[in-house]
């Protein structure tokens, strides 16, 4: 008997949460993308001697990122609505969570909001306006060999030591950001829309100031300390993009602040700015696109030798061009990229006379079977000057052997040949 009575409170249980779920319209969703890719990453010397590092893989999002997540509203009267997503990556090749090495979690998005007529709050781990900026005027939807150079300048799929020189690895929240607070503008605009975004780094903050570790006494006794980076001020995001779409035409701008490093004992802080503006104007018969990105660490110092203006630090100036051309019920996707950066040759003591810089071409036929199901190819080559080590994945540069001496990155070329389903 008591068992019988346990089984029916279980049911009933899982009756009355089945229909809370009903009412709040729970979609479970997501996207299997498997791709065949090759990768060759040439490098040279002033002597035409080169080397040169190749790899065959089995990998994922070539074209859709690959994920699995749940989403829901609940219509709560008056226009209102709460909502919730929870969206993490999948490695198809392994079956593995890409967040964790091995398990799954909700890395990609994991979010609850309140919407209505005044727009949407959000609040959790979410998109950025930057990912957003070069992602919606990117016609490789940012995935895969294809993906902007843009992107890859930040350390987006692309490894590398001028990344390091540049500072932008140490940007956490250029794709996404947590513990963040974002606010969407409402959809009956007339074709304007907004993000705003707000992300807390949760760090310990003290007062006095001095109290921030390095403490004044540990720099007493170790001298060395001064230059040591507390990162006190790390890991927040403060972002904006605006725009305006009708259809045919979409054109946005975006300003956005992080932190990079900073020791707050000393009074120093470097910050990643950006700012950037694209536009895509859909013909029916092709769809162009364009942006362009600026993106600088300023150096805010209040030490009394400081430049007050902080225009010393590193940074990267890029640009892209490209059209997607519907053919039957598939499409072309083709595009054109340069990145200069500015004052890493300085910072990192490389002797040039020129800045590096990097230009890519990409090209990519996606077939759809289906609206859900489609496959795709896509080539793209990276060319690197004057010390630029750019690559569209696979294996790193050879910068020096024996045989050969010191060695320039030159060209990275990939391939992808890939499959994706969406449900």
């Amino acid at each position: 008997m008591a068992k019988n009575r346990k089984s029916f409170v279980a049911l009933a249980a899982l009756v009355a949460t089945g229909s809370t779920w009903a009412q709040s319209s729970v979609t479970l969703f997501g996207v299997m993308d498997a791709t065949f890719s090759m990768f060759s990453n040439k490098s040279q010397n002033a002597l035409g001697q080169s080397a040169t590092t190749s790899q065959t893989v089995l990998r994922n999002s070539g074209y859709n990122s690959s994920r699995l997540g749940f989403r829901g509203t609940e219509d709560l009267g008056g226009g209102l609505a709460a909502n919730f997503w929870m969206e993490g990556s999948v490695l198809t090749d392994t079956g593995a969570g890409a967040a964790t090495g091995g398990g799954f979690a909700f890395d990609r998005r994991s979010t609850v909001s309140l919407s209505g007529p005044f727009g949407e709050v959000r609040l959790g781990r979410d998109y950025t306006p930057s990912f957003w900026q070069d992602a919606m005027y990117d016609p490789m939807g940012i995935n895969g060999v294809g993906v902007s150079l843009i992107a890859s300048a930040h350390g987006y799929n692309s490894p590398g030591s001028m990344l390091a020189q540049s500072g932008f690895t140490a940007n956490a929240n250029y794709v996404r950001a947590s513990n963040s607070v974002g606010y969407f503008l409402p959809p009956n605009l007339g074709g304007f829309y907004g993000q705003f975004m707000y992300a807390m780094n949760e760090k310990t903050s003290y007062d006095p100031g001095t109290l921030t570790p390095p403490t004044a006494a540990a720099i007493v006794n170790n001298p060395s300390l001064a230059t040591t980076n507390d990162n006190a001020r790390v890991g927040s995001y403060l972002g904006t993009r605006l725009g305006y779409t009708n259809g045919q035409l979409d054109t946005s701008v975006l300003l956005a602040s992080t932190p990079i490093t900073s020791n707050y004992f000393l009074g120093r802080t470097n910050s990643l700015e950006t700012w950037g503006i694209g536009a895509s104007y859909d013909f029916k018969y092709a769809k162009l696109f364009s942006a362009y990105s600026h993106n600088k660490i300023k150096v805010n110092d209040s030490s009394p030798l400081a430049n007050p203006f902080g225009f010393v630090g590193p940074g990267a100036n890029g640009w892209i061009v490209g059209s997607t051309i519907p053919v039957g019920p598939g499409m072309i996707r083709l595009s054109y990229a340069e990145v200069k950066y500015n004052n890493v040759n300085r910072a990192s003591q490389i002797i040039s006379s020129d800045e590096p810089e990097a230009s890519k071409w990409a090209l990519s036929y996606v077939h759809n079977l289906s609206k859900r199901t489609a496959f795709y190819a896509t080539v793209a080559r990276v060319s690197n000057k004057y010390g630029a080590d750019l690559t569209l994945g696979g294996p790193a540069y050879v910068k020096t052997s024996p045989a050969t001496g010191t060695l320039t990155p030159q060209s990275s070329t990939g391939l992808d040949l890939g499959f994706s389903h969406v449900f």
